[in-house]
C-alpha cells in the first residue's frame, strides 16, 4: 500500500509513473490493453499446435515432420494428378488422333494449341525466347521462314526426332562442308562465295568478286542451296535470298559460316515428352503466324516411324 501511495502521477495524463526515467524521460504504469494480452496468449497456443501438427523444426539433416503428415511438396503433387486425371482424356484424344486432322476439329485445335503454349513455356523458352522470336543460332518460330518445314506434320517431326542428335538414327541431318577449314576452298574463294551470297540476297551490288563467287557457288553450293540460292527444305539447307538469317548477313558472320560451317543442334524431344505434348507442341508453333497449310506429301513422326 505504501508503494502505491508513493508512486507518482503524471501530471499531464493523471497515470502513475513506473518509478525510473532517463534523462528526464519517465515510464507510465499503463497495462497492457486485455484484448492485446489474450491475442498473444492466443498466437503462443496456435505456435506450439502448428510446431506439432505441421513439419516445422529444422535439424541437421531432417526436419519434423508434423503429426498431420503434411508437406508442401505432397499437396502439390495432390494437385499436379488431379490437373493430369482432368486433361488425361484431352491428351488421349490428341496422341491417337493424326496431327493433320486438328485443323478440321477447331475445339480440339485450340485445346492443342493452348497446351502448348503452356508447354513451350516450360520447355523451348530457353533457345527460342518466351515470345519465340529466337536469337542467333536459334529460329525464329514466328516467321515463315522453315529450315524444314512450317506444317504441322513437318513441325512435329522436327520436335520429335531433334537436329542433328548423334544418337538418334531419325533425327534431322543437314552437314554443310566447313570450305575454309578443310580445305576445300581458298580465303579468297571464300570471300568470292561470300561476295555471291551478299549480292543474291540484295545487300550488295554486282561486283567481280561475286561473278567470280557465283561460278564457286554453282560448283560447291548449289547442290544444296539451289541454283538460285532459294534453299531446300529436304536437306535443311536455308534460303540464302530472302534476307532472314539465323547466324547474321553480314559479310564476316557469312564469311564465317562458310569458312567453319554451322552445326547446331535441337534436342529430339520423343525421349522427354508423351506424344500428346509434342503434337500440342506443334500446334502452338504452328499458330504463331509463320504456319503453313499440311501437304499430302508431308510425313507424319509416325509415317516416318513406320
Amino acid at each position: 500500500m505504501a508503494d502505491a501511495q508513493d508512486k507518482k502521477i503524471d501530471a499531464a495524463t493523471g497515470t502513475a509513473l513506473k518509478g525510473h526515467e532517463w534523462d528526464g524521460i519517465a515510464e507510465l504504469d499503463t497495462p497492457l490493453p486485455r484484448w492485446w494480452l489474450w491475442t498473444f496468449y492466443a498466437t503462443i497456443v496456435f505456435a506450439v499446435g502448428y510446431v506439432i501438427a505441421y513439419p516445422a523444426i529444422p535439424m541437421l539433416t531432417d526436419y519434423t515432420r508434423g503429426m498431420l503428415g503434411w508437406s508442401s511438396r505432397g499437396a502439390l503433387d495432390k494437385e499436379l494428378a488431379a490437373r493430369e486425371a482432368q486433361v488425361a482424356p484431352l491428351h488421349k484424344v490428341i496422341a491417337e488422333r493424326a496431327i493433320t486432322d486438328l485443323p478440321g476439329r477447331p475445339r480440339l485445335m485450340q485445346a492443342a494449341v493452348e497446351g502448348g503454349r503452356a508447354a513451350f513455356k516450360v520447355h523451348c523458352v530457353q533457345c527460342h525466347g518466351s515470345g519465340a522470336a529466337g536469337a542467333r543460332g536459334y529460329p525464329n518460330l514466328n516467321d515463315d521462314d522453315w529450315l524444314w518445314g512450317g506444317d504441322l506434320a513437318t513441325i512435329e517431326k522436327t520436335i520429335t526426332d531433334g537436329v542433328r542428335n548423334p544418337d538418334h538414327d531419325a533425327t534431322r541431318q543437314s552437314m554443310m562442308p566447313a570450305f575454309g577449314r578443310d580445305q576445300l576452298l581458298t580465303a579468297a574463294q571464300v570471300d568470292d562465295v561470300v561476295a555471291h551470297v551478299r549480292v543474291i540476297s540484295h545487300q550488295d551490288k554486282a561486283s567481280p568478286a561475286a561473278q567470280r563467287g557465283a561460278q564457286l557457288f554453282a560448283d560447291n553450293c548449289a547442290v544444296c542451296h539451289g541454283a538460285d540460292g532459294k534453299g531446300n527444305r529436304t536437306l535443311g539447307a536455308p534460303n540464302l535470298t530472302d534476307g532472314i538469317w539465323l547466324y547474321g548477313g553480314d559479310a564476316d558472320t557469312i564469311r564465317q559460316t562458310v569458312w567453319n560451317s554451322r552445326q547446331g543442334v535441337m534436342p529430339r524431344w520423343d525421349d522427354k515428352l508423351d506424344k500428346a505434348t509434342i503434337r500440342m507442341l506443334a500446334a502452338y508453333v504452328h499458330s504463331l503466324g509463320g504456319g503453313e497449310a499440311t501437304t499430302a506429301a508431308a510425313e507424319t513422326a509416325d509415317d516416318v516411324a513406320r
